[in-house]
């Protein structure tokens, strides 16, 4: 056994020389103490090829650790830039973090003397010795040490390449990319974001480029006995990265030790593309879409075609090809005739060249679903894609999603529950679930439901604004104009705004609060069009400001028209509680037959 005399961390491989976290020689045996802390190095950060890390710590310090800098959300991806250090760290107490230090200028010529004079390469490190089986991983996404976002996609790109790749072992619970890029700009300790993602193993990353050079280190930590199961350093070209990645994931499977069946064998090994230009631009075309906005979505349909254009066969890219198209109409005024129908095309394609491929039946169930308002045909495709992929989470969010809106709750709420127990920090697949129970009336669980989604992503006017839709389904009018007020506040709405709100509910109540929402939005898209006379307006807006002034023949009339334009909100028509007062009349009932939605 060795151990570092710096930070006392314990190594069973005898063959290294080097402290993996701060560049110190190794000795036999137990730590012989500290030794006086370090200077840290000056000025901007230069990793060094050897990509070894280093203290942060000031003069007359003790040493410390610097978190890696990640995003709070999915959908907001920053550029990182290298935190503070934070915690001290002695022998008996230290935490294995999430960590980029600073080289000791002593330390990295050392090091680099070793590299020069033995001949080594990287570094590995592995005790499995006594260690229980690990059943679950979270792979962080990559400090970006080029802290641009030019290269952004490549270091959040390839972390879920890896996370996608390990999701094909059956045995092995992985947690999605949506989940750990929460962690993306925080310095967070290897340890909580086991405990909170409830996973044995954590590998972290990170990734320099430096013109097409990439420098790429990887550790994997046992989190449950803080030992380093494997680390790695790769020094190779841009034109190496799809090599690269598949090199990864099959040393972490034999780190592991996993035992495969020959099908989830087959999954692991199966080339998706061989072009690696192809495999970079569906990077980036994932990248732009996983931010779930419209001009992200422009960007993502270019990288798709392209990815597509170097790889006609690449069937993922057509999969991506299809979700952006099918995800424009829900975020903005577009023409879901101008989309969707691309959308089917690029799903078709994909399972032309893959008929196994889980993402791609998916991307046909969503396409099918919500433009064709084929329900037998997406629910064939949804459960097809979790049959062959079981942990993919997007798949049963959607399929939770039909069954909700056909009136199946019990079994809408076992599926959202399946997707947020594989993905418990994605802020879509919490916001569903509460729609979900909401539909089901199940409003105590969609309250404290929205509660745990301002835990994890605080928002207060959402929380509030959602909590007021909570009580006015069900009748609490009262309740639901105590959180209107609190939303609005939150919202930034000036004191006067406010009381205008409060002088409507006390002249007339909640009835007049709704009406007042109407007269706004009416008004709204009115001066919309006629600012602009071909600017498309969705119907649907139209049907909904008619629905709070309890208008039932424009709000048919409109209703009608969102069908023709094959809107996805009259899919809603069953369980959404503002239409109910049209709910008896006949034109309404032969319109949600036209729709399919079963009885």
């Amino acid at each position: 056994m060795k151990r570092c005399p710096e930070c006392g961390r314990d190594y069973n491989d005898d063959s290294l020389s080097f402290c993996l976290d701060d560049g110190s020689e190794l000795l036999f045996g137990p730590a012989r103490g500290r030794s006086e802390p370090h200077v840290s190095a000056g000025g901007q950060f230069d990793e060094p090829a050897t990509a070894i890390l280093h203290s942060t710590a000031a003069p007359g310090e003790a040493l410390t650790r610097a978190q890696i800098h990640t995003t709070e959300q999915t959908a907001i991806l920053s550029t990182g830039a290298e935190a503070e250090p934070q915690t001290t760290l002695n022998d008996s107490t230290e935490k294995r973090s999430f960590s980029a230090r600073r080289t000791k200028p002593l330390a990295a010529v050392v090091v680099a003397i070793a590299i020069l004079v033995g001949g080594f390469f990287g570094y590995r490190y592995f005790s499995a010795s006594g260690s229980k089986q690990i059943n679950s991983i979270a792979v962080m996404p990559f400090e970006n040490r080029n802290s641009d976002a030019d290269t952004d996609y490549l270091s959040d790109g390839l972390a879920e390449s890896v996370i996608f790749r390990l999701t094909q072992i059956p045995d092995l619970r992985v947690s999605p990319t949506s989940s750990v890029m929460r962690y993306k700009g925080k310095e967070t300790d290897v340890a909580e974001i086991a405990s909170e993602l409830g996973v044995d193993a954590v590998m972290t990353g990170r990734l320099t480029k430096r013109g097409d050079n990439l420098n790429i280190t990887v550790e994997l930590v046992d989190a449950r006995t803080n030992k380093s199961l494997w680390g790695e350093q790769y020094e190779r070209k841009l034109s190496e990265l799809l090599t690269t990645q598949r090199e990864m994931v099959a040393e972490i499977v034999s780190k592991l030790q996993l035992k495969l069946s020959g099908e989830s064998e087959q999954k692991l090994a199966k080339k998706y593309t061989d072009n690696n230009e192809a495999y970079q631009l569906y990077l980036q075309g994932r990248y732009h879409w996983n931010k779930r906005e419209a001009k992200e979505f422009e960007k993502a349909l270019e990288f798709f075609k392209q990815a597509i254009e170097k790889d006609t066969n690449y069937a993922l890219a057509y999969s991506g090809l299809a979700d952006t198209y099918s995800l424009f109409p829900a975020y903005g005024n577009f023409r879901p005739n101008e989309y969707m129908p691309q959308a089917k095309q690029a799903a078709l394609k994909a399972l032309e060249i893959d008929p196994n491929l889980a993402e791609a039946h998916a991307s046909l169930g969503e396409a099918i679903f919500y433009y064709d308002y084929d329900w037998a045909g997406a629910e064939k495709a949804f459960k097809r894609a979790i049959e062959l992929n079981p942990k993919y989470a997007t798949a049963r969010q959607w399929y939770g999603e039909l069954l909700s809106l056909g009136g199946r709750q019990d079994e809408a709420i076992r599926e959202m529950s399946k997707a947020l127990e594989l993905d418990p920090f994605s802020m879509i697949i919490n916001r569903q679930m509460v729609s979900v129970l909401q539909q089901t009336k199940r409003f105590d669980e969609a309250f404290l439901q929205n509660k745990k989604i301002n835990e994890l992503f605080p928002n207060e006017e959402d929380l509030h604004f959602t909590n007021s839709t909570i009580f006015e389904a069900q009748g609490k009018y009262m309740e639901a104009f105590e959180e209107l007020l609190l939303a609005e506040k939150a919202g930034g709405a000036k004191p006067e705004e406010i009381q205008e709100t409060k002088n409507i509910y006390e002249k007339g109540g909640w009835e007049a609060v709704v009406k007042r929402w109407g007269d706004e939005q009416l008004k709204f898209l009115n001066d919309k069009k006629e600012k602009d006379k071909n600017e498309y307006v969705l119907a649907i807006n139209y049907a909904y400001a008619y629905a709070y002034l309890k208008d039932k023949d424009k709000t048919i009339e409109y209703l009608n028209k969102a069908y023709d334009e094959r809107s996805m909100a009259v899919l809603n028509l069953k369980v959404n509680y503002v239409w109910d007062f049209v709910r008896d009349d006949p034109r309404f009932k032969e319109l949600v037959k036209r729709v399919g939605i079963p009885e």
